[in-house]
């Protein structure tokens, strides 16, 4: 598990949080975009967990790393997750990118 330590927006002092990457997956997209789908475990000092899904999207920087941009978290609740994915296809074109719909168009050449 990867451990990623956070605070607060306000920028106070707030390092009893630890976050634990549990499982992750992403998409690439665009000239070098991508969008990861993780779930995560946010820890207290105390050693209270809550688990919660994050949907973030980025960037590949120059020198290959990853940079985030921004991030959504839907907590660890069926009804939500089934709510959002729902409406996600729902609302989605079910167009694929030009890129991907231009190289299955293009016939092989053999």
């Amino acid at each position: 598990m990867k451990m990623e330590y956070g605070g607060q927006r306000d920028y106070r002092e707030r390092t009893d949080i630890k976050f634990e990457t549990i499982k992750a997956e992403e998409v690439k997209f665009g000239k070098n975009n991508f969008i990861e789908i993780a779930r995560k475990k946010a820890v207290t000092g105390q050693g209270e967990s809550t688990e919660f899904i994050a949907i973030s999207r980025g960037f590949f920087g120059r020198d290959g790393m990853k940079r985030f941009k921004r991030s959504l978290t839907v907590p660890d609740d069926v009804d939500v997750i089934e709510f959002v994915c729902k409406n996600i296809k729902a609302m989605s074109s079910g167009k694929k990118a030009a890129a991907e719909t231009a190289d299955a168009e293009t016939p092989d050449m053999e």
